[in-house]
């Protein structure tokens, strides 16, 4: 959405990686714009074991790269 509005033609590309029925997030890869200050941030998250549930409860920052993480479907 950052680049929709802002007209710039940069790409992002991200995965994130979960296990169990639980869907305990273990691991999240990012190519793109401000990825190294978005992964140093979510990383916190993947270290306490939250759930891609906690993710898609989280508020999305708008327009930004990060809001990404907690739009994924």
């Amino acid at each position: 959405m950052k680049n929709a509005l802002s007209g710039r033609q940069e790409r992002g590309f991200y995965k994130m990686v979960v296990t169990g029925e639980e869907e305990k997030v273990i691991g999240l890869h990012m190519i793109g714009p401000d990825s190294s200050e978005i992964l140093q941030a979510a990383a916190v998250a993947v270290v306490a074991g939250l759930s891609k549930q906690a993710f898609d409860d989280t508020v999305a920052l708008h327009p930004s790269m990060a809001e990404e993480l907690v739009l994924l479907k």
